[in-house]
Parts: C-alpha cells; structure tokens; sequence
C-alpha cells in the first residue's frame, strides 16, 4: 500500500518548515509574501485532513502510520512518529486554528518575511510534538516552538512586549528543563536504554521512581496548561500578543501540555497517576475558582479571556482525575473545544483593536451600533465559552461533571465539594463574560469608540475566520461523535491500562512514604482504584 511506502506523517511534520525557507528569498511585495504563506498553510491543513481521512482508522486504538528512522544513534534519538486517536484530532484542531491565524495576519506589515517564516516553522512544531514517539524528539519539537513565540511577541507585540515574551520564555523554557530531566530517568532506567514512548511505558518502574517524574512532567505541563501558581506567564502573553499569536497560544499550545499529561503522566506512569488524581482534581477546582474570580478583575479584554482560558483548563484536569471512560473523554472533549472557541474570542479581540486600538474595556461601549455583525459573532463566542446548551463547551463540562459524579474512586464528600466548586466556576463565567459583552457593545459609547465615526464592521475574511471556528463548535455542541468517536477508542485503551493499574495498587500492601495519601480501605474494582476520604 502506498501508506506504507509514503512517509505522510514526516511530510506533515516538515512540509511547513520547507515551505518556510523561501519566504525570505521571495520577490514582490507583502501581498505576495502572505498569499504563498496561507498557500503553504492551507496545503498542509489539506495534507493533513486527507492522510487521517484516507489512511487513519477511527476503531484502532493503538498507534498507526508509524515511522522510524535512525537520526542520531550515538544519542539513541531517532526520527519515530506516528498517529493515534489522541493526537489526531489534535493535529487537526492545529491545522485548522494556525491556517486561519496566516489568514488572520493579512495586515502584518512590519518584517512580514519573518513574521511568516515563524509562523510556518511553529506549525511544523506543534504537528511534530502531536506525532513524535520518541522523548528527545518530543522534547526538540517543544523547544523549537517556544522560539517562534518568543519572538512573535517580543516584536509584534503591544507596548509591554519584551516583558511579556522573556516572562513566557523564562516560564516555559524553565519548565521544559523537567520534562528533558524526567525523559533522561525513564530512558536510562532498568538494564535497557530507550527514548521510545512504547519502551518507556512498558517498562516496570517503582513507585517512589514514578512519582517523580510524574512531578517532573506535571511541573513542565503546568507552566504550559497553565495551573496554579505556574499561570502568570499567560495573562501577560496574550495581552501583549498579536491576535493571531494569541490564537495559536490559547487554541493549541496549552493543549500541547494537556496532551503531554495524557501521554507522559497518565499513560507511561500510570502508578503515580492513581496516587496523584486526586491532586489534579483538586488544583482543577483551584484553577476554576481563583481565574474566574480573578477574571472580573481586568479591565483588559485579552487579560480576562486569558484568565477564562485558565478556568476552563481547570475542567481538563478534573476529567483526568475522574477514572471514568466519560471523564476522560469530556477532558479530551474540553481540549478540542476550548481550542475553537479561545482561538475565536482571542481573534475578535483583534478585529476589536484594530478598530479602536485599545484593549481596555473602559474606553469602550455602544460598538453594537457600529459594528452589529461583529456584535454578533463576538456574542455567540462568548455564548460557546460559557457553555450554552447546543455548543461544544456544554458537552465537554457536563461530560466532566459526569465522570467525576460517577466514579466509585472518591467518596461522596470528595465528590461533592469537587463538583460544587467547579460549579461556582460555570456560575461566574457568565457573570464575566456577558460583563464583558456589555462594557464593549452596550451602554453609552466610549471615549474611544466616539472619536472613530467611519468605525467598520467586520470584513468578508474576518467573517470568514470566525465562521469556521464557530461552526465546528455548534456542530460538536449538536452532534458530539463528530469529535468523540475520533479519540473514543484510545482514551478506553488509556482508562484500562490506569484501572488494570488501579487493581494491582490496591492489592498491594500500603508503602509507608505514601500511606497518607490513600485510605486504608482498598476496593478491588475495576473503576474504583482508590478511596480518597
């Protein structure tokens, strides 16, 4: 078969980091230069929907389309990548969300040659950290993104840009030191040497040694998700960003560490994971309460969908807490989902700015009048983040809510309390947002909006970028399977290895070091790996 004799899946990964090289060499004027970079984007988005379209299988839960290539063996790393139902979906959501950030940068003007080099080689990274199989190649994939960031915000930033991009660089390339400390570890552990996932997971590590690199990767993954107190980096970023920059940040790089959490954390190290769920669970509901509350307090339009972007996240961790096939699956569900619509809202923030050119919403009100069709659009965004009934995020919430209220591995009172505060978050994100709605649209008209009178509404393209993301979100939101059944067959595989796991830990007698952190009653049962009182 051509599949495999082809190498799609290395095609994916560099096609954009090729297509870059040209840019700074091409002639003509930044017209040009931005119609061959959404040429390139939209070639690999294609690429991407007719690989998985002809060559993925949506019932296999393993991996698929795998290749390997020795790269450099005197360091063992090689060139091995492949697809499963975890990363699928979210190369897609990748493809989709940076094409339409090339399209919505169509009035780059400063150095357009390198803010388009940038953005093709970060869409090189984010497919290559979605697909790699072997650590170091994970680990080179996600450095190589943090540059293009870096250097998107520090030079197309707003007026506190190099704050911004040196706290996100310190943040990030800080928590990556974990991720190369905890990958060296696992590699070097037992009598064989291995960066392969599937090595790495099979191999039989003790718990203590688990533990810490589940600390590790929990410690790099949260700067990136982000969770509490490893978050500030992110309101700073995407208030200093350029819209586009931002919706790459907000609708896939924090799901680049929501994946890395499913991949490193629960799959490979899935003793530590029944140890620690319960800390998940709790830092989600921390993560929902604190950024929502937080939230009412900016004045910054971008800095409160930064803090709504954090609270959200906090769900993501509340399903890989849950130990249930739907707590899992809302988890993947909300990951998908807020990529949409973080990546909507971020780019109407934009199309806002252009307008006015200020973010703070003070200077802003009675824009409904001047700008109804972006009125429009910007409330049904703000309708899918605070999770309408009929929109993707109302799936994805209740999905969570579900698995935690349904899992046998908590107690009722655990359960509970995890349930109403998260609950508390699903309160306030209306009150914020539709806060937010009616200081920019309604009122009297701000200071700002009054001294621009021939203020546009929002254009063909603009319409266009938001429309598809919007329209993926009310269809997942009226047919979930769209999205589910991609990723459905993996996260069981996911669920089994954790409660085969969950089985062995609770016949085990209790290890002192951790005792504490575990009732002495143990059940047995498949969906019940550990009473947390």
């Amino acid at each position: 078969m051509i599949s495999e004799q082809f190498p799609w899946l290395t095609t994916l990964v560099l096609f954009p980091f090729l297509a870059s090289l040209p840019i700074p060499l091409l002639p003509g004027s930044n017209k040009t230069i931005r119609t061959y970079a959404l040429a390139a984007g939209l070639a690999e988005f294609a690429l991407i929907l007719y690989t998985f379209g002809r060559y993925f299988s949506l019932q296999e839960s393993g991996l698929q389309l795998v290749e390997s290539y020795q790269w450099v063996p005197q360091i063992g790393l090689n060139w091995t990548l492949a697809a499963d139902g975890l990363s699928m979906p979210l190369v897609i959501l990748s493809g989709l969300v940076t094409t339409l950030a090339i399209l919505a940068s169509w009035n780059i003007s400063l150095k357009p040659r390198l803010y388009y080099f940038l953005l093709l080689l970060m869409y090189s990274a984010q497919v290559g950290v979605f697909l790699c199989q072997d650590m170091l190649l994970f680990f080179l994939m996600w450095e190589v993104e943090l540059v293009p960031v870096y250097l998107l915000i520090s030079i197309w930033g707003g007026k506190m840009r190099r704050y911004a991009a040196t706290k996100f660089i310190l943040y990030t390339a800080i928590g990556s030191i974990f991720i190369l400390v905890a990958a060296l570890a696992m590699a070097f552990y037992g009598d064989t040497v291995s960066f392969n996932f599937t090595d790495l997971a099979l191999k039989d590590y003790s718990l203590p040694f688990q533990l810490l690199a589940y600390a590790g990767f929990l410690v790099a993954f949260g700067v990136k998700l982000p969770i509490f107190p490893l978050h500030t980096w992110l309101p700073d970023a995407h208030s200093e960003a350029p819209a586009a920059v931002s919706m790459i940040l907000a609708g896939v790089l924090l799901k680049m560490a929501g994946y890395g959490i499913i991949r490193m954390n629960i799959e490979m190290l899935p003793d530590a994971h029944v140890y620690v769920a319960p800390f998940l669970a709790i830092i989600g509901v921390v993560n929902i309460v604190y950024a929502s509350l937080n939230a009412f307090g900016q004045d910054n339009l971008k800095r409160r969908m930064a803090y709504s972007s954090i609270a959200h996240m906090g769900f993501v961790l509340i399903g890989f807490a849950a130990f249930t096939t739907i707590g899992i699956s809302g988890a993947v569900l909300q990951m998908l989902s807020h990529g949409l619509i973080a990546a909507v809202m971020f780019f109407l923030s934009g199309v806002t700015y252009e307008r006015t050119h200020t973010l703070n919403m003070k200077e802003l009100g009675g824009m409904a009048r001047k700008m109804p069709t972006a009125f429009a659009f910007f409330t049904a965004a703000a309708m899918a983040s605070l999770a309408l009934p009929g929109m993707s995020g109302f799936v994805s919430e209740i999905a969570v809510f579900l698995g935690m209220a349904t899992s046998d591995a908590y107690t009722i009172p655990f359960k509970a309390t995890v349930i109403v505060l998260a609950a508390i978050g699903v309160v306030l994100s209306p009150i914020y947002l539709l806060s937010m709605l009616r200081r920019i649209f309604y009122g009297n008209t701000g200071e700002v909006v009054e001294k621009t009178p021939l203020m546009l509404d929002i254009r063909p393209r603009e319409a266009f970028i938001a429309a598809c993301l919007l329209v993926p979100v009310i269809g997942i939101g009226l047919y979930p399977k769209l999205a589910t059944q991609t990723y459905d067959a993996k996260t069981v595989a996911v669920l089994n290895r954790v409660q085969d796991t969950a089985m062995l830990v609770a016949d085990r007698p209790n290890q002192p070091l951790f005792s504490a952190l575990a009732s002495p009653e143990r059940t047995a049962s498949a969906a019940a790996p550990v009473i947390i009182e």
